[in-house]
């Protein structure tokens, strides 16, 4: 996700891209979301968020993503966060000073897997239907 400066709330989104241009009034978007007038305000004037129900319901309504709402949110959520945070970048990177390590000596790298992977013959539906007497595997090394 690419982090945005100063994001606007998606209650702001929500007003001037969704509502206005549609010149639907807050009533008429309430019926339609079938949210009370209290809880659209809220998420309007930014005094809310919008939770993945809301956003199945804004998605719905204009016909847009459920994700697109709640990565908004996101984006809006994290930016607050980080403004408001009263760790630092210094603050965190200095643990792996004190310990004398770098960032890349915390990951080790990942074994060779083993995934095991069942063979799908075709029902001519481009359904994969499972075949309970053979499997196959499939070595994965990083």
């Amino acid at each position: 996700m690419m982090q945005m400066y100063n994001p606007p709330h998606p209650g702001e989104i929500l007003k001037e891209l969704c509502l206005e241009p549609l010149g639907l009034t807050i009533t008429q978007a309430t019926e339609a979301l079938d949210v009370s007038r209290k809880t659209l305000s809220a998420i309007l004037n930014g005094r809310a968020g919008i939770s993945p129900e809301m956003a199945i319901r804004l998605s719905l309504a204009f016909d847009t993503s459920a994700e697109s709402w709640l990565n908004q949110q996101a984006q809006y959520d994290l930016w607050q966060a980080r403004q408001n945070s009263r760790y630092s970048r210094s603050k965190t990177s200095s643990l792996f000073s004190e310990a004398n390590i770098s960032a890349n000596h915390v990951r080790p790298s990942p074994p060779e897997t083993a995934v095991f992977l069942p063979p799908y013959p075709s029902n001519g539906f481009n359904t994969p239907t499972p075949n309970p007497r053979k499997s196959a595997t499939l070595r994965v090394t990083t």
